[in-house]
């Protein structure tokens, strides 16, 4: 099984812990973590994720975010293949979602991720037929995840 995380979902830990809904996908998303960590999912990422991490403002976190993505990513969807991720992201924009985020469930295709993991309300409202979008607490919850 290969999945993608986008960068709202390797910064919910980091979020404010007091609201509940945020405290169970930061839990989830730790657990995911754990499980690409113990080789049982396939992380892909991509030159998208390298950029907005390397965005964030705040050290440690980018540090801890970029280190984790070059330990564990298995399949990486690199500046190579951006011609291509991005055509595919226009075709995705035109359903309301934006380009960042677009370029993100594009290049999860574009690496054959079977899931493509979120926090994004918005952008869980796209719907594929080629790639499943789930939040980490939905996508923990499959049957096939909690087989592990």
């Amino acid at each position: 099984m290969r999945i993608y995380l986008d960068n709202c979902c390797y910064n919910r830990p980091y979020d404010d812990q007091t609201q509940i809904r945020i405290s169970l996908e930061a839990q989830s998303k730790l657990y995911i973590q754990d499980l690409i960590r113990e080789g049982k999912i396939e992380l892909a990422s991509s030159y998208m994720s390298n950029y907005e991490c390397s965005k964030n403002p705040f050290i440690m976190r980018r540090e801890t975010i970029l280190s984790f993505m070059e330990t564990y990513t298995r399949i990486y969807i690199s500046e190579k293949s951006q011609e291509t991720v991005e055509t595919a992201a226009k075709e995705i924009m035109k359903t309301g979602v934006k380009f960042k985020d677009a370029c993100h469930v594009a290049a999860a295709i574009y690496g054959a991720c079977n899931y493509f993991i979120t926090t994004d309300d918005r952008l869980l409202k796209y719907q594929s037929d080629q790639i499943i979008l789930l939040s980490p607490i939905d996508f923990v919850s499959l049957k096939e995840v909690s087989d592990l």
